[in-house]
C-alpha cells in the first residue's frame, strides 16, 4: 500500500515560528480511508517513513541557517539515537555553528554510553565556550570519572563562564580532589567565578574554607566583601583578621 506524506509545520510563537516553517523534519503520513491488511504491509510503510525522515534529516542538516539546524538535531538525533548513523553523528558534530555542536552534545547526554562518553570528552577541548561547557555539564550529568588534570587546565581557561562553571559543578559533586582548585578558583579575577567557587567551597568544605572566607570579607571587590560578611560570623572575622587589617562591616 502507497502512503503519500505531505510535510507540515511545527506552529511556533515568536521569533521561531520562522525558523520552525522552513524546517520539514516534522513529518506527517497523510492516511487513507483503507487501514493496512497486513503486518508485512505495516512493517514495510514504517521503513519506508523511517527512510523518509532520514532523508529529510540530512537535508535539513545542511540547511544554511543554524537554528532549522539545531531544530534537526532536537528532533532527529533524541528520536533516533543510538541506531543514527556514526558517520552522520560525526557529520553534526563537526557543524561550524557552536550552537548546532552544543546541541548535539546537550541530546547525546540523554543516552549514557561509551561512544557519548568519549565524544563529550572530545569536546572539552572545543574551541567554543558553550560547547565546552555543555561537554562539562555532561560529563558531571553522567558521573563520569573525570581526570583532575583535565579540571586543572580549565583554571586558566580564557572564559570566565567556563571557569564559573567548573566551580559550580564542583560545589554539586562530591568528587576527590576539587578543594585545591576550588581555592584556586576562589582567587580568580572574575569576580562571578570568585562567588561561585566560595560558594562551592562553603558547601563542600565548610572548615577548610574558613580561612579564604575571611580573606574575602576584604577582597577588592565589594560584592565579594559583602557576601562574605554576611555568610561568615562577624567577630570570627574580627578575632581572625591579619593585624592591620580592617573590614568595613
Amino acid at each position: 500500500m502507497e502512503d503519500r506524506f505531505r510535510l507540515i509545520y511545527l506552529k511556533s510563537a515568536g521569533s521561531e515560528g520562522s525558523v520552525f516553517k522552513q524546517s520539514s523534519l516534522f513529518i506527517d503520513v497523510e492516511k487513507r480511508t483503507n487501514m493496512p491488511s497486513s503486518s508485512e504491509e505495516f512493517n514495510s510503510q514504517k521503513t519506508f517513513s523511517s527512510e523518509a525522515i532520514l532523508k529529510q534529516a540530512r537535508a535539513d542538516l545542511k540547511h544554511p541557517d543554524p537554528k532549522v539546524r539545531v531544530l534537526a538535531v532536537k528532533y532527529y538525533l533524541e528520536k533516533s539515537y543510538p541506531s543514527i548513523p556514526v558517520l552522520l553523528l560525526q557529520e553534526i558534530l563537526s557543524d561550524r555553528d557552536p550552537t548546532v555542536r552544543a546541541q548535539v552534545l546537550h541530546s547525546l547526554i540523554q543516552f549514557p554510553n561509551p561512544t557519548v562518553s568519549s565524544l563529550l570528552r572530545k569536546h572539552l577541548k572545543d574551541n567554543d565556550p558553550k560547547v565546552r561547557i555543555t561537554a562539562l555539564r555532561g560529563m558531571f550529568r553522567l558521573k563520569e570519572k573525570i581526570d583532575l588534570n583535565i579540571l586543572i587546565q580549565f583554571l586558566s581557561d580564557e572564559s570566565p563562564s567556563v571557569r564559573r562553571k567548573v566551580a559550580t559543578l564542583l560545589g554539586w559533586t562530591q568528587m576527590e580532589g576539587a578543594l585545591p582548585i576550588l581555592m584556586e578558583l576562589s582567587k580568580d579575577q572574575d569576580k562571578k567565578v570568585k562567588k561561585a567557587a566560595l560558594f562551592s567551597l562553603l558547601t563542600l568544605y565548610p572548615e577548610e574554607s574558613e580561612s579564604r572566607l575571611i580573606e574575602a570579607a576584604t577582597d577588592s571587590d565589594p560584592e565579594i566583601r559583602k557576601w562574605a560578611i554576611n555568610t561568615l560570623d562577624k567577630d570570627k572575622i574580627i578575632a581572625k583578621l591579619p593585624k592591620g587589617k580592617k573590614v568595613d562591616f
